[in-house]
């Protein structure tokens, strides 16, 4: 082009021959996508929605509780609780008696992640402590535990 100014004509030529090349664009997205070219001006977006995932959607794809059963938990057997004072615990030695809250063959809270889930009595298997569950204990019954309102 030349520094020279446009007529009237030679803008309405430009403007014609620009309209053609974007409507053969917009009709080779139609084409594609299989959307009218009309109808992708006036799109509307919308979220994209899934289908529902199966259990059987592929192997070795876990869900539900499968997916944490590798997560690992502190557990703990709590026999009982009492409160001291500072010089108390400063004046404990080996031999010291610390008295509990809970009485002997009282059953024993087995706490996970510092809530009870269950209750049970102390065994002893080859020298070794372990607890007999006896009683799981109830969603509501558990300590800090809020009904949903």
């Amino acid at each position: 082009m030349s520094d020279e100014l446009l007529n009237q004509e030679e803008i309405d030529a430009m403007t014609a021959a620009a309209s053609e090349v974007n409507t053969g664009a917009a009709e080779a997205d139609a084409a594609a996508t299989g959307v009218p070219a009309a109808a992708q001006s006036d799109a509307v977006v919308r979220p994209v929605e899934f289908a529902p995932m199966s259990s059987q959607q592929g192997h070795g794809v876990r869900n539900g509780v499968e997916l944490i059963l590798d997560v690992q938990l502190h557990v703990a057997v709590e026999l009982g609780h009492t409160t001291m004072k500072v010089k108390d615990v400063l004046g404990l030695v080996p031999g010291s008696v610390v008295e509990l809250d809970k009485h002997a063959g009282e059953p024993v809270e087995v706490v996970v992640n510092n809530k009870t889930i269950a209750r049970g009595e102390v065994v002893v298997i080859d020298e070794n402590f372990g607890v007999r569950i006896a009683e799981i204990v109830n969603r509501n019954e558990r300590p800090g535990y809020a009904k949903a309102a």
